[in-house]
């Protein structure tokens, strides 16, 4: 599937979209720009698309999946413990439909601020 880019200014992450129903309305939906905002070690900020929540969807993320966030609507990228986690768990708000993976390691996202312009795009 195709790579999805996540431009943060200080960093840049890559995906790579999964077959999802999710995946594929987001990239319908790119280029966009949002601001991003945390969340303990979370990073999250606005989606341009409304999705209901898929069957497999969780709060209980591994650190590099890529999730959108139906309550939201917006695109939550955990890479750490949030203040609902159970031990050092990354736990999103509510469950959430992992549409992609990252590439490389999502520890640098620390370094994202409240507020930092993202730029998603597809890449190619």
């Amino acid at each position: 599937m195709a790579l999805i880019r996540f431009d943060f200014g200080v960093l840049v992450l890559e995906a790579e979209l999964l077959d999802t129903p999710t995946a594929r309305a987001i990239a319908a939906a790119l280029p966009y720009e949002a601001r991003a905002m945390t969340w303990g070690d979370e990073v999250y900020f606005d989606a341009p698309v409304r999705l209901d929540r898929e069957r497999d969807a969780r709060a209980v993320v591994t650190p590099g999946e890529i999730a959108y966030w139906p309550d939201g609507p917006g695109i939550a990228i955990g890479f750490g413990p949030t203040p609902i986690s159970h031990g050092g768990e990354c736990r999103l708000a509510s469950p959430s439909n992992i549409f992609a993976r990252a590439t490389s390691e999502v520890r640098a996202l620390g370094a994202v601020r409240p507020g930092a312009k993202v730029k998603i795009s597809l890449v190619g």
